[in-house]
């Protein structure tokens, strides 16, 4: 499906809330290519910006995040207002910079691991979920994080979390569509 036809559906689903823009989630297991779809996604609408929930839970936890996401992102968002965030941690270990999604934005992509977990729902129009297969989402982390011993622990560590955590969140029972990677 190409970014055209996933904002079609968007447009169609979501309308054009007043005051705010559209808040899609776009969830899938790691590798699952969530990232590639938000930029793909975005870049078909000029005004558009992602957020990357890895930058919201760096150095943070792999999953415990979503507070960080509603208050610093999504509900500046709702209240129709320009966000400048610094998670926690950023300014503990002294990541420069923020997550900033400039005010009047008519579309914000939230993509990651958890973007469509229950507690973010009410602050999100729609969800897409990319249903992929674990070996390949596996081989493409490791390629693209380099296929040393650190990344195959970092994978391991970060499965033994995902695992139990979609086992509960089951979001891809509240996609509004879903596409196969």
């Amino acid at each position: 499906m190409s970014a055209r036809e996933i904002l079609q559906a968007v447009l169609a689903s979501v309308g054009d809330p007043a005051g705010r823009p559209r808040i899609v989630a776009i969830d899938g297991h790691g590798g699952a290519g969530k990232t590639t779809i938000a930029a793909e996604l975005a870049a078909s609408v000029p005004d558009a910006a992602v957020v990357h929930t890895d930058d919201v839970a760096w150095h943070h936890s792999f999953f415990g995040w979503s507070d960080l996401l509603i208050e610093g992102v999504l509900e500046p968002l709702h209240r129709g207002e320009a966000v400048s965030y610094r998670p926690p941690a950023w300014a503990e270990r002294g990541r420069e910079g923020a997550i900033e999604v400039p005010a009047g934005c008519s579309l914000v992509v939230v993509e990651g691991t958890g973007a469509a977990r229950r507690e973010l729902m009410h602050l999100v129009d729609f969800v897409i979920w990319i249903e992929s297969d674990l070996a390949e989402g596996r081989r493409r982390c490791l390629a693209r994080d380099g296929d040393t011993q650190e990344a195959r622990d970092f994978w391991d560590e970060w499965m033994r979390e995902e695992t139990p955590f979609y086992a509960d969140q089951q979001p891809w029972l509240r996609a509004d569509l879903v596409l196969s990677a």
